[in-house]
């Protein structure tokens, strides 16, 4: 073996004396026999049984051998036949598993004679052929001209039907089949047919479940041996496909074709329908299905089809909740390969992409693409109906359902509708429970990222979206937006049935609510109904008991954060809300709104029974309960009921004997606030009520009731020459 090695390889170094000429295809060898061999492929030999033809002789002796030989050699396992003995015993080692030949250097073993041959080539150190261009070295010729090919870009291989060149025989002659309508090979299991029977192979296999081609590093197994090999280069890390005009390295062959069409703009696949061209064969036929509407791809679990196959897959995932890419930094999974390659930049501090105009760095270049459109003010996509403009196809799709209504997403539960899918997926999240985003602080749970991101903000304080007016810092970009209105006065959401305006989506949404009756939000406790989500989760507090919120200073606790805000204003004295009539300022926005409407003289709520009106809206819930009678505050250890919470938590005082306000002059206490009042008048000497008959003052206002019913038979007018505390 040794002695043809060396005889091999002194005979391919001097490929460069080529005295042999063809004088058929004008081709040169080195030796005599490699030049008849070239004349042989010129002639073609015909069997005189099926008048086939065949290029070399030797194959047209084997093919005749299958057809004369009547006790050809059979394989007992698959019942394949063979026109030798010795090509049978090669293949019964692909059942039994034998490789009796065996590498001296590495020991690697190998069913036939051949194979172990190339391999040893492996180890030879020698390799004469190298690359002019990128220095790679080659032990034959063969290699080394195929090689070339890639540098050169020659493809000296042209179809005869559609004039496409290849670099390799091979690539031609599979190529040729798909020309050919003739698919003499079908599956026994399916029917498919097909054009080679190495295509028929590997199907098959699909069918069995066969993958007799395992990787040594991860015990993966394949079908074909050439995924096998491409998988490979994933754990050695070899991209032996460079491109030349970038330098960029690729494990495929076919990604360095796709890479390349990146520089050159070609875009040879063309839509037949609309003429529109991709640059790859896969975009053009998902593109063809728009026009046919076909979804080929049916999920097994649910009626949902799909236009391409790895759509499918990622759905599956869904239903198995099988999510087999995982982080090797922060262990999290995810059910594709797109999201862990996201996810992984996350990890890195690197931001390659930077940004020409105000140096903003991006991790991913699809961020760069959207952030330059601020800077040139391109949206080409404008509203047929308010001429809005948009940098994105998709917001355009997304705000022209805010004119038609369309809400295409329906969850399977309740079927309530959606206008985004992303709306869809967290509302999904409220039947199921999940919430996979965990605070590392505090261990709270979040259904989206997006709330767990503002979440986390909570705990570090963080503020970095800053007020260009008044320097107040947020936490949230949607709360600076929503703070600048109040500068600028902007109020963009109309009420479609009254001229209100609003600064705030979600305010509408609610307002509008008042026009219909809506109340989507239901008690799962007790049978009443809200408007708002807020007023739900504030109500369900009252059945639970929970009070999370509490007061650093005198440990009070509150059943919402908007009550400890408010009563924290007790302590500091903070009384941001200041009147511009009379400059008087209130701790709370309402109190400022009721005392407006001391000046304006407004009384926006109205009776339906006796329209009698009120100036808070409060005052008209009360008083309406009035002329129904109802009483729905009840008092725990009395069957008495009250109209009013008010009402009933100063009657709890009388069971309790609790009296929480305390006269700071003599310690005397008091179960209400008012009679606290009217005492610290005892002490101050202040008389706010005076008769304007006989001008006598008093302290309260029941004594001058008193005084006018006595004294005056109800003919003196109040006046009140302060206003009490």
């Amino acid at each position: 073996m040794a002695y043809k090695q060396e005889k091999t390889k002194c005979r391919d170094i001097n490929f460069m004396n080529t005295p042999y000429k063809n004088t058929g295809c004008e081709n040169k060898f080195s030796v005599q026999t490699r030049l008849n061999q070239s004349k042989i492929t010129q002639v073609e030999e015909k069997s005189y049984l099926c008048q086939k033809r065949f290029s070399h002789k030797s194959h047209l002796i084997e093919f005749e051998r299958m057809h004369t030989v009547k006790n050809l050699s059979q394989c007992s396992e698959c019942q394949k036949s063979f026109s030798r003995k010795s090509y049978l015993t090669e293949h019964m080692r692909i059942h039994t598993g034998e490789k009796p030949y065996q590498c001296s250097e590495c020991q690697k073993r190998f069913s036939i004679k051949p194979s172990l041959l190339r391999h040893a080539l492996t180890h030879s150190v020698e390799k004469p052929y190298q690359c002019s261009e990128c220095q790679k070295s080659f032990s034959r010729k063969s290699y080394f001209t195929e090689h070339m090919r890639i540098h050169s870009g020659e493809n000296p291989y042209q179809c005869s039907e559609c004039q496409k060149r290849f670099c390799n025989k091979q690539s031609l002659s599979q190529h040729v089949l798909t020309h050919s309508v003739e698919k003499p090979y079908q599956c026994s299991e399916c029917q498919k047919c097909f054009s080679d029977k190495r295509g028929l192979t590997h199907h098959t296999k699909t069918h069995s479940g066969e993958k007799p081609y395992q990787c040594t590093d991860c015990q993966k197994c394949f079908i074909d041996k050439y995924i096998l090999t491409r998988h490979r280069r994933i754990h050695s890390g070899d991209k032996p496909y460079q491109c030349t005009d970038c330098q960029k390295c690729f494990i495929y062959k076919n990604s360095l074709t796709h890479h390349r069409r990146s520089h050159t703009g070609e875009k040879p696949f063309q839509c037949s329908e609309c003429q529109k061209c991709f640059s790859y064969k896969t975009r053009l036929t998902e593109h063809t299905r728009i026009h046919c509407g076909k979804n080929p791809y049916q999920c097994s679990e649910c009626p949902k089809h799909f236009k391409l196959k790895s759509l499918l897959t990622a759905h599956v995932r869904i239903h198995t909740g099988e999510k087999p890419y995982q982080c090797s930094e922060c262990q999290e999974r995810f059910c594709n390969k797109q999201s862990l390659s996201r996810h992984t930049i996350t990890h890195s501090v690197e931001q390659p992409y930077q940004c020409s105009e105000c140096q903003k760095c991006f991790i991913l270049k699809s961020s760069l693409t959207r952030h330059t459109k601020i800077h040139a003010r391109e949206k080409r996509y404008q509203c047929s109906e308010c001429h809005k403009c948009f940098g994105e196809k998709s917001w355009l799709t997304r705000h022209t359902r805010t004119h038609t209504g369309e809400k295409p997403y329906q969850c399977s539960e309740c079927q309530k509708c959606f206008s985004e899918k992303c709306h869809l997926t967290l509302h999904i999240k409220t039947h199921t429970g999940d919430k996979p985003y965990q605070c590392s602080e505090c261990q709270k749970c979040f259904s989206d990222k997006g709330s767990l991101s503002r979440h986390t903000i909570t705990h570090t304080g963080e503020k970095p979206y800053p007020c260009s007016e008044c320097q107040k810092c947020f936490r949230n970009k949607l709360s600076l937006t929503q703070h600048i209105r109040i500068h600028t006065g902007e109020k963009p959401y109309q009420c479609s049935e009254c001229p209100k305006d609003f600064k705030l989506k979600s305010h509408l949404t609610a307002h509008v609510r008042f026009h219909t009756g809506e109340k989507p939000y239901q008690c799962s406790e007790c049978p009443k109904d809200f408007k708002l989500k807020s007023l739900l989760t504030a109500h369900m507090q009252f059945h639970t008991g929970e009070k999370p919120y509490q007061c650093f200073e005198c440990q009070k606790c509150f059943s919402e954060k908007s009550k400890l805000t408010k009563h924290t204003r007790t302590h500091t004295g903070e009384k941001p809300y200041q009147c511009i009539e009379c400059d008087k300022c209130f701790s709370e926005k309402s109190s400022l709104t009721q005392h407006i409407r001391t000046h304006t003289g407004e009384k926006p709520y109205q009776c339906s029974e006796c329209h009698k009106c009120f100036s808070e809206k409060i005052s008209l819930i009360h008083h309406i309960r009035t002329h129904t009678g109802e009483k729905p505050y009840r008092c725990s250890e009395c069957p008495k009921c009250f109209i009013e919470k008010r009402s009933l938590t100063l009657h709890i005082r009388t069971h309790t004997g609790e009296k929480p306000y305390q006269c700071s002059e003599c310690q005397k206490c008091f179960s209400c606030k008012s009679t606290l009042t009217k005492h610290m008048r005892i002490h101050t000497g202040e008389n706010n009520y005076q008769c304007s008959k006989c001008q006598k003052r008093f302290s309260g206002r029941d004594g001058f009731k008193r005084h006018k019913k006595t004294q005056h038979q109800n003919n003196s007018v109040l006046r009140i020459s302060s206003r009490r505390i």
